[in-house]
């Protein structure tokens, strides 16, 4: 594997913990809904992931800028996905006490790196 500056990244730590905790949760989702709530909810969970990796690698600070909020809203749906998997009580809020850990984190670092990016404008 390549070795990029990204990777020693914290947020990118956490973000690949919240993959793995998504996987994790959601094996025990009932069978109809793998092709949906699942699959949705581990793209969104791995876009977190790529779409801070791409960020990372951009020079401009405008894509990098977008990239990382691409990430953030990408976190926003795992969370709402997340909402919506306790609603039809396939997760129980007692349980996901580390996932919601590193939805918080990795949102405010995503929020940091993202209002770090000032963009001059003319």
């Amino acid at each position: 594997m390549l070795q990029l500056a990204h990777k020693n990244l914290t947020v990118y730590q956490f973000a690949l913990q919240l993959v793995k905790e998504v996987y994790q949760h959601t094996k025990s989702y009932p069978k109809e809904e793998q092709f949906v709530l699942v699959s949705q909810l581990r793209r969104a969970a791995i876009s977190v992931c790529s779409n801070l990796a791409e960020g990372s690698a951009r020079t401009s600070k405008t894509e990098r800028k977008r990239f990382y909020e691409i990430s953030r809203s990408s976190l926003v749906e795992v969370d709402t996905q997340i909402e919506i998997s306790l609603v039809l009580e396939y997760l129980q809020k007692e349980d996901i006490s580390s996932l919601e850990n590193y939805l918080e984190s990795v949102f405010k670092m995503l929020s940091k790196m993202i209002g770090n990016l000032k963009i001059e404008t003319k």
